[in-house]
């Protein structure tokens, strides 16, 4: 059995959900999100610095991986709801996990958890049948081969075009997560 094939098992770790803004904690858990965002999509892809915080930050849900005992942060996924005149969806956005770390599966764990939160989220607002996820999904570049494959493993399907955000090419992918248990 090759190096690559042997199962890797993960380091202790935890996803915790950053708490509301009126939280102590709020703001230095927020910082640590935003600090592993830096480091995968402007130091590492090279996206530009002042697209990475946007609007959606001061408002969104954030979960953030770290490991244990030291709380080193290494990943972080993020949701809001948006509401529309065609209904309401969950936007799962700005996925990251550091590059030494990606070969532990982590990126399913936060978007697991990010969906389990939907569900809680969306039957406490009194949906029943299923709830709407869309994400932006980066696509094949020269240098990656994009994370639509990824996402398709959770349900995720293609809808419309590729297009451009943030000066690289991205797929719009949709999933309804049923509530049934």
């Amino acid at each position: 059995m090759a190096d690559d094939a042997v199962p890797r098992v993960p380091p202790p770790h935890e996803i915790i959900i950053v708490p509301p803004p009126e939280h102590e904690d709020h703001h230095a858990l927020l910082q640590q999100c935003i600090q592993v965002r830096i480091a995968v999509f402007v130091t590492e892809q090279g996206f530009p610095l002042e697209v990475e915080v946007d609007e959606h930050d001061p408002t969104a849900t954030h979960f953030l991986l770290r490991l244990l005992p030291s709380l080193e942060p290494i990943g972080t996924i993020r949701a809001h709801k948006v509401e529309s005149a065609g209904g309401s969806y969950y936007k799962l956005a700005r996925l990251v996990v550091l590059k030494e770390y990606r070969h532990y599966k982590f990126g399913r764990n936060l978007v697991l958890a990010l969906h389990n939160w939907a569900k809680v989220h969306a039957r406490n607002s009194g949906v029943t049948d299923y709830v709407k996820m869309v994400c932006h999904s980066q696509a094949v570049r020269a240098d990656s081969p994009g994370a639509v494959g990824f996402y398709r493993k959770f349900g995720y399907e293609e809808q419309g075009d590729l297009f451009d955000e943030d000066g690289e090419p991205h797929q719009k992918m949709v999933a309804r997560l049923s509530l049934e248990e």
